[in-house]
Formats: structure tokens, C-alpha cells, sequence
């Protein structure tokens, strides 16, 4: 049966709005999925230019109603049809009866899909299309013989995708074992060192047979904690931090320590226990509760690692080896995670002490994707695993020293899912002589990607987690779609995703689409960051794979500028830099500058020529050389990520496509030791630091007027907070709503530690959230870095939600930090952007440094333009100022009105294709963006609601 038309089934709330302001008549409605309740579903009523958004609530019959204030009856239906049809009758509570629905908009990009199924999906696997799903939520509104026809076609496809789906299976990860060339899988245990990470969710239990570095299913709730009396009790926390260099301690020197106790810590499900770490000795005594002697004592070198959770912040799991046949693991909840971080730092400390172990501020990251064109690979890769080709690449004297991280995605693979890993294990081992191991090896039908580590690195690897999206025909066919992988590099988080979008150069719609749904449906990282934009929940996320953007202009014109070397007429009409610059994909991405041919379409078995004439049983189709194969990556602000190289090789001819690769200077973040522990010592009271908010601003794209609050999320704090209701809000532009914080419906926020180095490597996430719906209205991350200081700072960045721009925000804020936690250590990257030194307590205040020539601050991420100006006008500007001008107007002229026509597609001003994220939205002094009231003025409309790239800052400053 066919879903009624007003059903729009996951649509955005901004795509919704969108709708109802188009259709433009009070009454008018749509229904989409909620975005905040699973299994439920978002009303959505157009009345006085204003939506007003009513939840759809299953009970536990599966009877469907209009959620109500407390007091007042539901009114329950059967079906969704139903409670619509109830609705539309004047008098049942709504602000006017549902008269017009909105019906759904024939998508141009399911020309080669058909009817699109709903997808259901489950972690790392695929979804299926489930047809009894959209009669019950949608009822049928279609022609009796249609629906059977598009039921059997859409059963059809179901069968062949189950056909086609390969066996589900554990993709590989650290702490099983290895595949190796001519063995399957040999049963050889992991060996690995100590290290904290912020962890991932890994089941509760007790002598349980462990996976170091594996990331294991969610733990139970949080509520099983102990209560706080802990101490810690110590001569001081001697002279380490982080590990890094120089930071190594032999055995027998240093300071002299005492046990250090933490009472009153649960041990599996029941049990109590209190843990003494003897960083002397080096070893860590299980006491259980009313027991005169140590149960266990674990030796630091039989610990393998220390895993954080993240869903209970005061849990950890500790793994180690009890004899050398198997690892065992214990999970241990402290009174706070303030504790939990201590005793983190303590078994570091130690394994620093003994180990002379050294963590790494820097490493190296090769990413790389080919279609292979569902052909056997040569016998060597070697140019394509050494970056060695054209474009920019490794110098032939360097470009043999091995990368700490490779991933490398594939799409048309042929080959076995162990026959190409054991291929790339074996082809690094006769480059780099090191047998590198598998951290995950993920698939979706033709689809792979393959992530693997230097074995020195085994034990900083943790929370391996899958996924992948079908975007094929109907969303149920694999031949097309993404494979992701995330995990902690110790305490960095990365994301991977690797992706083979719809092909034809007229489908620029439909691979956006792809690229949409792909974002929304990969369930990759944190849970508890499972509402933030895929692209805000790591510290640096790479996207590549065949992304079968084309070059729009006529084949003989390219290949006479391939010829030339003319690449930058060529990526003048490259879709995906289009695409980006309308900021319709990729938002905030960076990607390096292409300087090597298109990689697309070879003749096979040569690169001296294109075949771009394709002959099918429908007709000689054109394909043009295009850049179809691309690596682009997306960091948190104030990170460290440098790319060193970008080409693709061009003796690899197998495929009709050449491999690409990248490869990256990344740095990355360790568990955090202080250098001073004095305090902790002598048992006085812990100082705590501080992030205090002055106010903060923000503009979203929506027609509600809901309240709104601020949710704050880091791994720097015990839980995630919230503010109270927006203080002011105000609707001057139609179409967007501004609303404002003071002080006092801010909280305090209180990392849980206080020093500097440790609290100039976070970062803040902020979500907008209505108070009704719980929906965001979009999100944003916050680098406290720069925010260090006993002054407010600034900070401004947009706000983003399910891949779209929504808004912005702004605001003050300040991180104080004691005076006696400045310390802090050289690093090997960084020079360019120290940590700002805190003037807490310290004399006369004098402004926070500024790092480079910048014209924004250092918070914000980047991007080269915005949505619409009408997102960043926060004071008002002069009126005789003219969008597009570029320049600060002359007061004493008029300036002429533009023409109506131009407001339908301009183009983006400025900016690079190679760094789009900084030179476009960057201003000369007195450019400031311009201001809604001009367009009134110069066309006599209002300002429209949507609009392209322009150039401009965030902010203006008048």
C-alpha cells in the first residue's frame, strides 16, 4: 500500500518548514517521523506564518495520539490516516483544523529508484525495506492495482538484497586475531600496554574473557554507583605528564611513593572493593570490602589496557592478563568520574614510571580510494600505499617510512573480504617490513574498507565501531552506499567513511541525496552524541570513496585542458565544488588541491587515454573524465591536521578509474597527567576550574516559536547540562528566530580537571533544543582553547543539524583555571597556537594573545559562506548598503537596485576550491555582510528565506 502523501516520512524539520512556508496557507500541514522519540511522529501546522509542531505518541497498544498538556484527554487512533482525518474537523484543540496537506514532492532523484522504501537499520548492518511498516504508519491512498504492482517490485527488491547481502559476520578488531597470509586467522593473543581512554560502552561482568581495544556492547546504567568517600594519598604525582618525550622514568628513580588508596569502588555488578595503586612497585591490590588482605594484585606489566565507558562516566574496565592463555577483565565503578580520572592518571603515572613508555604527540595517517572496476588488482601497490604518482606526493626519500594509521577504502572489489585483507597486510609487509594489524574490516557488498595499525599502536586503539548505509535502488540494494569505521586513538577521536554515490553526470541531485542520507543513517562514535551531526562527533572524520561527482562541459573541451594541465578551468565546473560552494554537501569540509588529471574514465590496461564513450543496450552513453574520486575530512577547531599529500598513482591500470591517496600529519591527545599532584597529596580539597558563560546569542532557520534551551556535552565534564528557556527571543526577519541567554539561565560549568594542558585540548558541544519538542534546531562545537583566561571571550560559530546549516550562535564565555595548574609541556606540533596563558590570579589582566592574522576568532570553524545573511544580523546596518557589493558604501551616494533575476542562483564570491573553509569567509576590514532590509529596499520584497553563497563574516561589527 502506498504511503499517503502527507507523509514525508524522515525529512528534517528546516526541510519541513521549508514546505509549509512554500505552500503558504494557514491550515496547511504535513506529517514527519520525530527526531527526538523513536517510533513516533512530528504534526506539522502552518497558521499566521508560524509552525506549530504537535507530537504523535504510540502507546503501548500501538494506538497513535496528538500529545496533550497534562489534564486533557488524548484522543487515540488506530492509524495515522485516521487521526489526520479527525483532525481536520474544526474544534479538536489544534490552533486551525488541518485543511491543506502538503503533499510529498516528487524527488528527481528517484528516477532511477522508484518508490523509495522505508530503511530500517541495525548498527553496522544494512537495512531492509519494510512494506507492512508504511501501511500502519501511513495508511493507503493510492490506486488498488498500483499499490500491488509497487508492493511486488518492492518485494522483489527485498529478496535480491538478501540475496546479495554476504553472511554477517564480526569485522576484525584489535585483541582478536590477526589475519596473516596463507592462515586463517591464527589464534595469537594480543600483547598490550597500558592506556586511559575515554572510553566506549562495554558490558558490565566480572572474569570475563576480554578483547583488549575491542569495542563491546552498552553497559548497564549509571545508577550503580558507589557512594563518595574516596581519598587519594600520596607524596606528590612526581615530575610526568602524558608520557610524552623525555617523560619516561626507570625503575628505581624519581619520587618515592606511598600506596595510594581509592575505597569504596564497586566491582562488577554487586560487589564492593577498594583499590590500592603502589606506583613504587608497580602494582594495583583488589581489596574487597571487609577483607584484612588483597584478593588480587595485578603487576603493571600484565595490564593491558584501561578502558573508559561512555556511557557511565565513573566506570571504567580494567583488562589484563591472568595467565598467558587468556586476558581477563574487571569493570569498576568510583563515586565520580572526578575519581575515576584519578585513578586513570595514577596507572598511567605508573606505567610511565616503568615502562619508560612514550606517548605520541603526532602521527601519521594514510587514507586511500580506488574502484577497482570489479577487476583483480596487479600484483603490487606499491605506488598507490608509498603516495607516489601524480599530483602532490611523497618525495621518493620519504615515501617508504611508514604511516602509524592506513585506510584504505575500495569500491567494485571483487576479491574475498579475507583474500583483500591478507593482500594489503602482506603488500605493507614487503614495502615496510612491519606486519600491521587489523583494526576493522568493514563491507557492504562491493564496498570495503580496511582499517590497519603499526602493532605498537594495538593498545591505544579502543570503541572500534561499524556501520553502513544502503543508498542503492530503493535504499535496499548495497550496490551503492557507505561503510564507516570510528575509534579512539587514544584520547582522539576519528571517523572514517568510505562511499560509492549514484553515478551519470545528471545525478548531482541524487548523489546530494545520497551524501544526505548516509549522514543521517550511519551510527558511528558515542551513543550519547547519536543526536549531534555525524561530522560534530569526532575530532577528525575523513570521507572519501567514489563520489561520482562529474564535470559539467563538453568532453572535447576537458580533454584539451586535461591536456593542458588546466585543472583549474576543469574544477570551475566540478559538481562537488559547486555543490559545496551552494552548500549543499560537505559543509565545513577541507579538502588538499587537486593538481593531477581526472581519474575518470580510463581506458583499461593504459592511462595514455580516456574512453568516455560507453555503449549499453539503451544507447551510447558519455562519460566524461571527471575528479569521481575524492578524500575529504573535517577536524574540531584548534586541532592539528596537515595534509602532505593528494594524487593518484598512474601505473596502476586495472580499472577504469586511478587509485587516489592522501596522507596526514595528525596530532592526537594522550591521558592526561598532571605534573602536580600536591594537592591530591596532602589531601586538601581539589581546586576546581570553571567555564562561565556571560550570554549567548543565537539566530536559527525555523517558523516556530517554541523556547528553546541549551544542552552542553564533553568528555570534560561528569554529565551532559543544560541551561533554562531562552530569556528573549524576537522574530525581525520572517522565517528566523532569534533568541538570547543571560548569566542567569547559563550554568557553571565544572570540568573534571582543573588544569590547563588538560582542559586546552577540549572541546564543547552545544545543541539548541525546543522545549516542546526536544528537536535540535542545530548544533555546534565550541574549542576551549582560546576561551582560557580570567577575561570573557568571544566566540561565534554556525550551527548545523542533519548535514544542513541552520543558524549560528554567539556569545562570551570564560575557562578560569587555578593558578596552580598552569603548567604545561612542549609539544612537537602547535608552536603555531600554544596554549594562551591564564592571567587568573596573576597580576594586571592583559588581553589573550592572538595566534596568527586572523579576522574571526579562533572558535569559530571556518566556512565560506552562509545559507542566508539573515542568520548573522544581530545589530543593524546602514540601509544603503546593497548586497553583493563587496565594499563599505559611500553614504553620500545611492546605490542603484539590482535586478530581480538575480536573486534566483548566484553564485559564491570568492574563495578557493582547495580550502574553501577559510579564504571565502574571510573580510577585509569595514566588509561587512549584508542586511535583510536592503533586499526590501532594493526589490520591494521581503527578504527570501532561502539563499546561496555569498561572501561576508558571521558577525557584523558596527
Amino acid at each position: 500500500m502506498a504511503a499517503a502523501s502527507w507523509y514525508h516520512r524522515d525529512i528534517s524539520r528546516v526541510v519541513a518548514e521549508d514546505l509549509l512556508a512554500k505552500a503558504g496557507r494557514d491550515g496547511c500541514f504535513l506529517v514527519r517521523d520525530s527526531e527526538s522519540v523513536a517510533g513516533a511522529y512530528a504534526l506539522c501546522l502552518l497558521f499566521q506564518r508560524h509552525v506549530h509542531t504537535y507530537r504523535i505518541l504510540p502507546d503501548d497498544e500501538g494506538l497513535l495520539s496528538v500529545q496533550t498538556i497534562q489534564g486533557i484527554q488524548a484522543k487515540c487512533f488506530r492509524t495515522l490516516p485516521d487521526l489526520i482525518g479527525a483532525y481536520q474537523q474544526p474544534n479538536n484543540g489544534l490552533v486551525t483544523p488541518l485543511l491543506y496537506p502538503v503533499h510529498r514532492p516528487r524527488d528527481a532523484a528517484d528516477e532511477d529508484s522508484g518508490e523509495r522504501g522505508r530503511v530500517l537499520r541495525d548498527g553496522a548492518a544494512a537495512g531492509s525495506l519494510c512494506l507492512a511498516d508504511h501501511r500502519h504508519r501511513a495508511g493507503s491512498h493510492a490506486h488498488p492495482p498500483l499499490c500491488s504492482e509497487i508492493d511486488f517490485t518492492l518485494a522483489g527488491l527485498e529478496t535480491l538484497a538478501r540475496v546479495f547481502d554476504p553472511p554477517s559476520h564480526h569485522s576484525p578488531k584489535l585483541g582478536t586475531p590477526q589475519p596473516s597470509p596463507g592462515h586463517h586467522l591464527p589464534p595469537s593473543p594480543s600483547q598490550l600496554s597500558l592506556l586511559s581512554l575515554p572510553g566506549a560502552e562495554v558490558p558490565a561482568g566480572d572474569g570475563v574473557a576480554a578483547q583488549p581495544g575491542a569495542a563491546q556492547p552498552g553497559g548497564p546504567a549509571a545508577g550503580h554507583q558507589a557512594p563518595g568517600r574516596a581519598v587519594l594519598r600520596g607524596e606528590g604525582m612526581g615530575g610526568g605528564a602524558r608520557g610524552g618525550p623525555g617523560a619516561g622514568v626507570a625503575p628505581g628513580s624519581g619520587p618515592t611513593w606511598e600506596p595510594l588508596l581509592v575505597p569504596q569502588v564497586k566491582v562488577g555488578k554487586s560487589q564492593r572493593a577498594a583499590l590500592t595503586v603502589d606506583v613504587e612497585l608497580g602494582t594495583v591490590a583488589i581489596t574487597k570490602k571487609g577483607s584484612g588482605s588483597p584478593e588480587e594484585t595485578i603487576p603493571q606489566d600484565k595490564i593491558l589496557q584501561l578502558i573508559k565507558y561512555q556511557s557511565v562516566q565513573s566506570k571504567v574496565r580494567l583488562v589484563y592478563d591472568r595467565d598467558p592463555q587468556r586476558s581477563l577483565s574487571k569493570d569498576f565503578v568510583f563515586p565520580s568520574a572526578r575519581k575515576r580520572e584519578a585513578f586513570c592518571q595514577l596507572l598511567q603515572l605508573m606505567k610511565i614510571q616503568h615502562s619508560n613508555l612514550d606517548e605520541p604527540d603526532l602521527i601519521s595517517v594514510y587514507v586511500g580510494t580506488w574502484n577497482m572496476g570489479s577487476a583483480p588488482p596487479p600484483r603490487s601497490l606499491a605506488s598507490w600505499l608509498t603516495s607516489r604518482g601524480l599530483g602532490r606526493t611523497q618525495d621518493e626519500t620519504t615515501a617508504c617510512i611508514p604511516h602509524d594509521i592506513y585506510v584504505i577504502g575500495t569500491q567494485e572489489n571483487s576479491l574475498g573480504d579475507r583474500e583483500w585483507v591478507e593482500f594489503l597486510r602482506a603488500s605493507l609487509k614487503t614495502l615496510m617490513a612491519i606486519d600491521y594489524r587489523v583494526v576493522a574490516l568493514q563491507c557492504l557488498w562491493s564496498i570495503k574498507m580496511v582499517v590497519l595499525v603499526k602493532p605498537e599502536h594495538e593498545r591505544r586503539i579502543s570503541h572500534v565501531h561499524t556501520s553502513s548505509v544502503k543508498t542503492g535502488i530503493a535504499n535496499t540494494l548495497g550496490n551503492k552506499g557507505a561503510v564507516g569505521v570510528s575509534f579512539l586513538f587514544n584520547g582522539t577521536s576519528f571517523g572514517f567513511v568510505n562511499c560509492h554515490l549514484a553515478s551519470g553526470s545528471e545525478k548531482t541531485h541524487r548523489r546530494n541525496q545520497n551524501y544526505s542520507d548516509i549522514l543521517r543513517s550511519l551510527a558511528l562514535g558515542d551513543k550519547r552524541l547519536s543526536a549531534f551531526d555525524l561530522t560534530l562527533r569526532f575530532t577528525h572524520l575523513f570521507w572519501f570513496g567514489d563520489l561520482n561527482y562529474r564535470l559539467d562541459m563538453d568532453v572535447q573541451d576537458i580533454l584539451t585542458h586535461v591536456t593542458k594541465k588546466e585543472f583549474d578551468i576543469l574544477l570551475a565546473v566540478d559538481q562537488l565544488t559547486l555543490e559545496r560552494e551552494k552548500n549543499k554537501v560537505f559543509l565545513q569540509f577541507r579538502e588538499g588541491d587537486i593538481s593531477f588529471p581526472p581519474t575518470y574514465r580510463y581506458e583499461r590496461g593504459s592511462r595514455d587515454s580516456y574512453m568516455w564513450q560507453k555503449f549499453k543496450t539503451t544507447g551510447m552513453r558519455i562519460n566524461v573524465p571527471s575528479w569521481c574520486d575524492r578524500i575529504l575530512w573535517k577536524s574540531h577547531p584548534e586541532t592539528h591536521l596537515v595534509c602532505n599529500s593528494y594524487g593518484c598513482t598512474d601505473d596502476i591500470v586495472t580499472s577504469d578509474h586511478s587509485p587516489v591517496f592522501a596522507t596526514f600529519e595528525v596530532g592526537v591527545t594522550s591521558q592526561f597527567v598532571p605534573k602536580n599532584g600536591k594537592d591530591k597529596a596532602t589531601g586538601s580539597p581539589e581546586p576546581l576550574a570553571c567555564i562561565e558563560w556571560e550570554s549567548i546569542e543565537v539566530i536559527v532557520k525555523t517558523a516556530s516559536r517554541s523556547k528553546c534551551y541549551i544542552e552542553f556535552h564533553s568528555y570534560c565534564l561528569e554529565e551532559a547540562q543544560r541551561s533554562g528557556e531562552n530569556s528573549s527571543q524576537s522574530c525581525d526577519v520572517p522565517g528566523f528566530l532569534k533568541m538570547g541567554w543571560s548569566a542567569k539561565q547559563l550554568p557553571v560549568l565544572n570540568p573534571i580537571l582543573p588544569d590547563l594542558e588538560y582542559l586546552g585540548d577540549q572541546h564543547l558541544l552545544l545543541s539548541i533544543k525546543g522545549v516542546e519538542s526536544c528537536e535540535s534546531y542545530g548544533e555546534c562545537c565550541i574549542a576551549m582553547r582560546s576561551m582560557i583566561g580570567s577575561m570573557a571571550q568571544q566566540f561565534e560559530t554556525f550551527l548545523f543539524h542533519r548535514g544542513e546549516e541552520t543558524g549560528s550562535m554567539r556569545g562570551w564565555m570564560k575557562v578560569r583555571v587555578p593558578k596552580e595548574r598552569h603548567s604545561t609541556r612542549e609539544r612537537l606540533y602547535g608552536k603555531a597556537a600554544p596554549v594562551p596563558p591564564c592571567p587568573c590570579h596573576a597580576g594586571p589582566v592583559s588581553p589573550a594573545p592572538t595566534w596568527g592574522k586572523r579576522s574571526r576568532p579562533h572558535s569559530l570553524p571556518e566556512a565560506s559562506s552562509y545559507t542566508n545573511p539573515a542568520y548573522f544580523i544581530f545589530e543593524g546596518l546602514p540601509t544603503a548598503w546593497v548586497l553583493g557589493t563587496g565594499e563599505t558604501p559611500n553614504t553620500q551616494s545611492t546605490p542603484a537596485p539590482l535586478p530581480p533575476g538575480s536573486l534566483a542562483e548566484p553564485r559564491a564570491l570568492g574563495g578557493t576550491r582547495g580550502e574553501p573553509q577559510g579564504r571565502a569567509g574571510r573580510r577585509r576590514p569595514g566588509v561587512h555582510p549584508p542586511c535583510p532590509q536592503v533586499l526590501v529596499q532594493a526589490w520591494g520584497v521581503p527578504a527570501p528565506s532561502r539563499w546561496l553563497p555569498g561572501r561576508g563574516s558571521l558577525w557584523p561589527h558596527v
